[in-house]
C-alpha cells in the first residue's frame, strides 16, 4: 500500500473538506467561462421566478353581530305603543317573578325605535339600520348596508358597493370594490389596481406586476429583474438574458360585506308597558281623567292583540310623604287603571298591585337637593303582560 503524505491544506480536514490543488491561472480562465456558460444554460433551462404578491386580505367584519345580540338580548315581541307610552323587555328571576330593571324600550308610530338599558344604547329605525353603543361596538348601520364599526377589531368603514377601509391591528386596507386595493402593514405596501397589476414594496424588494404580464424586480437576488412577459427576461445590474414566463395576473381584490340590519327580537317572560302618572290622573289623585281615555283606548286595543299569560297593573309614586300614605295611594292608582282597561273589555283576569315607593327607576334627591325630574319617573304606573 502506498502511503501519499498529507498537505497542510488537508490538516484542516476535520473543519472542512480538502479541496484539488488550484489550475494555472489559463485553465482557471476557461474554466471560469465553462462554468459561466453553464450557469446561464441551468438559468435558461430553469427560468427566472419572481415571487408572488400577496393578495389583499379582507378582514374578518364583526358586522353588527355582537351589537345585534345585545339588542336582541334586551328585547322581545312589542305591542305597538301609543306616543308617550314606553315599553321594556320584562326579565324574570327563575321562581318567575318580574326583574325590577332599569332601561327603557319606546317605538313611535312609524316603528323607531330605542332602547337604552345595561346592554347598551341602541336607536334603531324600523327599516333595520341604526345606531349601537355597546360595551364592545360601536355600529352604524345604514339602510343600504353601509356603516361604520368601532371595536377592539379596528375601524371599519363599509360602503354599498363594497368599497370602504379598515384600520386596525392588520395595518390599513383600503377597497374600492371593484378588485382594486392597498394595504399597508408591516411587511410593506401592496397595491392590487384591480386589472391583474400592482405592486409590492416590502421585504422582497420592490415587485411589479404589469397587466400583460411582464414587470420588474428590483432588490432581489439578481438585483434587478425585467421581465418582458413574452417568456423572455434580464437579470443582473449588466443585463444578461434569461427565459422568464410571463406573470400570472394578480387575483382582484375582495370586497367588503355589507354589515347586517338590527332586529328587535323576543326575551324571556314579557314586556312592562311605562305609563306617567301625567297620562292618567291629577296630582296625588287615583282617579283616572277623563282626558285619559284616548290613551286608555289605544292600549287596550294593543292588549287585545297580544296572547297573554297574566296581565299585572302595578303602581309607583316618588318618595314624597310617608311610606303608608304612598304604598295606599300606589295601590288604589293600580286598581283603578284595571277597572278601567275591563271597562275596555281587557285584562279580564290582571291583577292589581302597589310598591309605594319602594322601586325606583331614578334617584327622588340627588346630592341632598330634590330632584324634579327623578320623582316623575319614578311616579308611573307599569303594566306587566307575561306572554
Amino acid at each position: 500500500m502506498r502511503i501519499v503524505p498529507l498537505s497542510l491544506a488537508c490538516l484542516s480536514v476535520l473543519l472542512s473538506a480538502c479541496s484539488p490543488p488550484s489550475p494555472p491561472p489559463a485553465a482557471q480562465a476557461e474554466a471560469g467561462a465553462a462554468a459561466t456558460e453553464e450557469q446561464d444554460a441551468a438559468s435558461a433551462d430553469a427560468g427566472f421566478e419572481f415571487p408572488a404578491i400577496p393578495q389583499i386580505m379582507v378582514p374578518s367584519i364583526v358586522g353588527s353581530g355582537p351589537a345585534q345580540r345585545q339588542l336582541e338580548s334586551s328585547m322581545q315581541a312589542l305591542i305597538d305603543p301609543l306616543a308617550g307610552i314606553s315599553v321594556r323587555p320584562a326579565n324574570c328571576s327563575t321562581d318567575g317573578a318580574l326583574v325590577n330593571e332599569s332601561g327603557f324600550t319606546n317605538v313611535d308610530a312609524a316603528g323607531n325605535l330605542q332602547r337604552v338599558a345595561g346592554e347598551g344604547v341602541f336607536d334603531v329605525a324600523a327599516d333595520g339600520s341604526g345606531l349601537a353603543v355597546t360595551g364592545e361596538d360601536v355600529v352604524r348601520v345604514n339602510p343600504d348596508g353601509s356603516g361604520s364599526i368601532v371595536n377592539s377589531a379596528g375601524t371599519f368603514e363599509v360602503k354599498a358597493d363594497g368599497s370602504g377601509t379598515y384600520v386596525g391591528e392588520f395595518g390599513h386596507i383600503a377597497l374600492d370594490g371593484k378588485g382594486g386595493g392597498t394595504w399597508v402593514g408591516d411587511f410593506g405596501n401592496i397595491e392590487n389596481h384591480g386589472d391583474g397589476s400592482g405592486l409590492w414594496v416590502g421585504e422582497e424588494g420592490s415587485i411589479e406586476v404589469r397587466a400583460d404580464g411582464s414587470g420588474r424586480w428590483i432588490g432581489g437576488p439578481e438585483g434587478i429583474a425585467e421581465n418582458r412577459g413574452d417568456g423572455t427576461g434580464t437579470v443582473g445590474a449588466v443585463a444578461r438574458e434569461v427565459r422568464m414566463a410571463p406573470l400570472p395576473p394578480l387575483p382582484p381584490a375582495g370586497r367588503f360585506p355589507l354589515l347586517d340590519r338590527f332586529r328587535p327580537s323576543g326575551a324571556p317572560c314579557g314586556f312592562v308597558v311605562t305609563l306617567s302618572d301625567k297620562v292618567l290622573f291629577d296630582f296625588d289623585k287615583a282617579q283616572v281623567r277623563a282626558d285619559a281615555g284616548e290613551v286608555l283606548d289605544g292600549l287596550s286595543g294593543a292588549l287585545a292583540k297580544v296572547p297573554a299569560r297574566a296581565i299585572e297593573v302595578r303602581g309607583h309614586t316618588d318618595a314624597k310623604g310617608s311610606d303608608a300614605y304612598n304604598q295606599d295611594l300606589s295601590e288604589r292608582r293600580a286598581q283603578a287603571v284595571v277597572a278601567a282597561l275591563r271597562q275596555r273589555g281587557v285584562a279580564q283576569d290582571a291583577s292589581a298591585r302597589g310598591y309605594g315607593e319602594t322601586q325606583p327607576v331614578a334617584p327622588n334627591e340627588v346630592d341632598g337637593r330634590d330632584n324634579p325630574g327623578g320623582r316623575q319617573l319614578n311616579r308611573r304606573v307599569e303594566i306587566f303582560v307575561r306572554t
